[in-house]
């Protein structure tokens, strides 16, 4: 069955959603249903994998391996620029599902399926060639890069195929086979394209199973499992990392953050207010790395404020699929929930308000655009991740101080500085703890770009070449002649 959505005019694929195990279309007793965050009607439903399917994905990535590890470079090439295609004949149709169940306005999901099919031919243009360390005559001493083995993906909902993509194209351009977990919020979008995958692949190369916590317990478990490429919470993370202890699994966790963004004296409020806005509230702020605490000095404080909510108040939101709509609602319950609690601690403590504030009774996961005036530094929306639409505005006198209160987090992922002057902008970048700092300018990445936290936001690297080593052992092999 296809439904034809009136506004984008575009068919999307709401047949039974099928798990993709050893090059076959797999379905489970076990089902539920995905749904529509601006409406709260289901979707469609989706299988739940079983211990068993599971165990049968891993088996055979396993066997897969022995042979995908062999191809050479041209062929995995060929193989990732062949899913990119994939990707751009069904263009029209990913944008409409992933916006049905993630909740993403068109511009956002153009952003993340674009970059899916852009990220996947790069990647396929990377390689780790052989480093010849010493070759004396007596002595060659070579270094090498090898494939793990089955690497197991685990992805959130916030960039549900853009994310996948991050993991699957270094994991099969180093030579691994892959098993891979979508969120069970927004399982869609991967579900079909683990299906098309198969269209490229060899069986077993990509296997994409669904499910819920248990399933993502199982992987990081399971022995045959060589890697965990997880992206998500810090919590989950600090138990994705205890259970990759039983067999020492590589891991690249790609975790939570609470970013700030400093604004110096020096910039004009009026110009810089739109990138501001989007640097907060892009994705609904559903973004590991969008701004959460601003930090505004005290002597253009007051014009930023007023700029930002000029701008805020222009801004649409409502369900992604309609045209004007320019913000969609958070992406499933439990997170509408949390961020709600978050805006009731602040009625109750009292804060200054400048826009938004609790959600009114509309259908749908809709938090209205929240600016909070400088709450004390140890408030809840100050201290904790939102993940959601909810801004504090804080007022700093100099550097030093401005710098102290950024660094003072668990976290550590990202990171923007806005100034006139940007050696003045690199001089506070250099002081501040963040995998990445972007001065006037934020969400810049691309497949050459190394990316990655700091402290509790995670470790490990994801793209760019260090991204790429990441999916492989590194082997040492040093020869000399037998003596006569």
């Amino acid at each position: 069955m296809k439904v034809e959505h009136a506004v984008w005019g575009t068919a999307i694929p709401l047949s039974d959603f099928a798990m993709s195990i050893n090059g076959r279309r797999i379905t489970s007793d076990d089902t539920e249903l995905a749904t529509n965050p601006a409406t709260e009607e289901p979707i469609a439903s989706f299988p739940l994998a079983s211990r068993k399917q599971l165990d049968l994905a891993v088996e055979a990535a396993k066997v897969a391996f022995t042979s995908w590890r062999e191809t050479d470079i041209a062929t995995r090439r060929k193989a990732l620029e062949g899913l990119a295609d994939q990707i751009e004949k069904n263009y029209e149709a990913f944008l409409t599902l992933l916006t049905t169940e993630q909740g993403k306005p068109r511009a956002g999901a153009e952003w993340e399926i674009g970059g899916s099919i852009y990220w996947l031919r790069e990647i396929a243009k990377q390689s780790l060639p052989e480093e010849v360390v010493r070759d004396d005559g007596e002595n060659r001493v070579v270094t090498r890069y090898t494939p793990i083995g089955v690497i197991g993906g685990i992805t959130p909902w916030n960039f549900p195929l853009l994310l996948a993509v991050w993991k699957i194209a270094p994991a099969l351009m180093a030579g691994n086979t892959m098993v891979l977990k979508p969120s069970p919020f927004t399982p869609l979008c991967t579900l079909w394209f683990g299906e098309l995958a198969q269209e490229v692949l060899p069986p077993g190369v990509l296997n994409v199973v669904s499910g819920g916590n248990d399933l993502g317990q199982w992987m990081t478990e399971h022995p045959d499992i060589g890697k965990i490429a997880f992206t998500g919470s810090t919590a989950t993370g600090k138990r994705v990392m205890q259970s990759a202890a039983s067999n020492l699994k590589r891991l690249t966790l790609e975790l939570g953050g609470n970013d700030p963004a400093v604004v110096l004296p020096d910039v004009n409020p009026e110009a810089i207010a739109k990138d501001l806005f989007w640097a907060s509230f892009q994705n609904s702020s559903q973004f590991c790395v969008a701004t959460k605490r601003l930090y505004v000095h005290e002597v253009i404080y007051d014009r930023v404020v007023k700029a930002l909510v000029e701008y805020a108040r222009g801004v649409q939101v409502d369900n992604g699929l309609l045209v004007e709509s320019q913000l969609g609602p958070l992406q499933n319950r439990m997170q509408y929930e949390k961020v709600c609690n978050l805006l009731q601690d602040s009625a109750v403590e009292g804060h200054h308000v400048l826009l938004g504030g609790a959600p009114s009774d509309r259908k749908g996961y809709f938090v209205p655009i929240t600016l909070i005036d400088n709450p004390p530094d140890d408030s809840r929306c100050v201290v904790e991740e939102a993940f959601g639409p909810v801004l504090p505005i804080l007022k700093y006198r100099d550097v030093d101080e401005v710098v102290r209160r950024a660094n003072d987090t668990e976290y550590g992922l990202a990171a923007s500085i806005w100034s006139a002057d940007v050696e003045k902008a690199r001089d506070v970048a250099r002081r501040l703890e963040a995998g990445t700092v972007w001065i006037n300018q934020i969400h810049v990445f691309g497949p050459d770009i190394a990316f990655g936290g700091h402290k509790q936001s995670g470790m490990g690297i994801e793209n760019s070449l260090h991204g790429l080593s990441e999916y492989c052992n590194m082997q040492t092999i040093m020869e000399r002649p037998l003596a006569t």
